[in-house]
C-alpha cells in the first residue's frame, strides 16, 4: 500500500485508529483504477488486523473528499475498446466491502464529495460533513446515471427529492445531506437547509412516471425553482435522464445493496459504452466547451423500449 504521501491511497495509523488518505488533491483525488484496487487490498489487511478497531476515510488537500471517479481515465478505456465492466467491478465491489465492514468507519466527507466518492463514504456506519460539504450525484451531464448505489438512498428520500437530484444533478449542503439520509453528523456550524429542496413542487412534478412528463410539469410549474429545474434537465443527456428515472425506481424495489449489484453493473457497462457518455467527459472534463452533442435531442425522442434495454442482463 505504501506508508508515504506520495501514494495515491496513504494508510496511517495512530493507536487503534487506521487513516485512509486519498491522495490526489491536484485531481480532488477523483479514483482511479489503481486507487480501487490500492483501498480493497488495504481494506482486507485492515479487517484481519487485530491491532486496528476502526477506520477513518478522508480526502488530502483542501478541495474535498472525492470529485468521484477518475472519468477520464474510463473514458480512455472505453475509447481503447479496454476492459469496461473491470472498472466497474473494481469500483462497486469496494462499495460493498465498505458497506459491510464489521469494524466502526467514519468518513469525512469535507468539502466536495460527488459520484464515487458518495459511493466510498454515503455507505460508511458514520458519515460527517460540515459547513464545506457540498454532496452530488452530477452523472446525467457526462451520459451515465446515479451509481455506486447512491440511487437506493436516492430513491428512498422523503417527497422525490432523491428524484429531483439524480435528473438535475443539484448538489446539497450538510444540513440537507443529514435530513435526507446521505449524512449522521456535523462536524462544527451546521449551514442553513437549502430552501429550494423543501419546496412541495418537487413532489408535485417528479410524481410523475415518465421523465417527459416530469419536465412538463416542472415547465408549467408557477414556482420558478421548479422552471430552472427543467432548464437544468435539458441541458443534461435525455438518455441519461430518463435511463436514470428508471434506475431509481428499480432501486426502491432491492432490499439491500448487494441485491442491486447485477442490475448496477450491467446498467453502468452499457451507459459507458453508450452513445452520450465519451462525449459528455469530452464536454465537461476534456475540451471544457460545455457543448455535449447527445444522441437524442430532447426527451420525447427516447422511447421506452430504448430505456429498458438498458437494464438487460450482461
Amino acid at each position: 500500500m505504501g506508508e508515504t504521501p506520495k501514494a495515491e491511497v496513504w494508510i496511517s495509523r495512530a493507536g487503534a485508529v487506521a487513516t485512509i488518505t486519498l491522495n490526489r488533491p491536484r485531481a480532488i483525488n477523483a479514483l482511479s483504477l489503481r486507487m480501487f484496487h490500492l483501498l480493497r487490498s488495504g481494506l482486507s489487511h485492515l479487517a484481519t488486523d487485530d491491532s486496528i478497531d476502526a477506520i477513518e476515510l478522508r480526502g488530502a488537500g483542501d478541495r474535498g473528499l472525492c470529485a468521484g471517479a477518475d472519468v477520464r481515465e474510463l473514458r480512455g478505456i472505453v475509447l481503447g475498446g479496454g476492459d469496461v465492466r473491470g472498472f466497474f467491478e473494481a469500483e462497486y465491489t469496494l462499495d460493498l466491502a465498505i458497506a459491510s465492514f464489521e469494524k466502526p468507519f467514519t468518513a469525512s466527507m469535507s468539502g466536495i464529495t460527488m459520484g464515487g466518492g458518495l459511493g466510498l463514504s454515503a455507505h460508511c456506519r458514520d458519515r460527517v460533513v460540515d459547513a464545506t460539504s457540498v454532496l452530488a450525484m452530477p452523472e446525467t451531464q457526462i451520459g451515465l446515471f446515479p451509481d455506486v448505489f447512491v440511487s437506493h438512498l436516492l430513491a428512498r428520500m422523503p417527497g422525490r427529492v432523491g428524484y429531483h437530484l439524480a435528473l438535475t444533478g443539484a448538489s446539497v449542503n450538510a444540513a440537507d445531506a443529514i435530513r435526507l439520509g446521505l449524512a449522521d453528523r456535523c462536524e462544527g456550524r451546521l449551514p442553513e437547509p437549502d430552501p429550494t429542496l423543501a419546496g412541495e413542487w418537487i413532489a408535485d412534478c417528479y410524481a410523475a412516471g415518465d421523465a417527459s412528463e416530469i419536465l412538463g410539469r416542472l415547465d408549467q410549474h408557477a414556482d420558478p425553482d421548479a422552471r430552472a429545474a427543467a432548464a437544468e434537465i435539458r441541458r443534461r443527456s435525455p438518455l441519461s435522464v430518463a435511463v436514470s428515472l428508471e434506475a431509481l425506481d428499480r432501486a426502491a424495489t432491492f432490499a439491500t445493496l448487494a441485491d442491486q449489484y447485477d442490475h448496477e453493473l450491467a446498467l453502468a457497462v452499457r451507459m459507458a459504452t453508450g452513445p452520450d457518455f465519451v462525449e459528455g467527459v469530452r464536454a465537461q472534463l476534456v475540451d471544457r466547451d460545455r457543448d455535449p452533442h447527445w444522441s437524442h435531442g430532447s426527451l420525447t425522442e427516447v422511447t421506452r423500449a430504448e430505456v429498458l434495454s438498458y437494464f438487460e442482463p450482461l
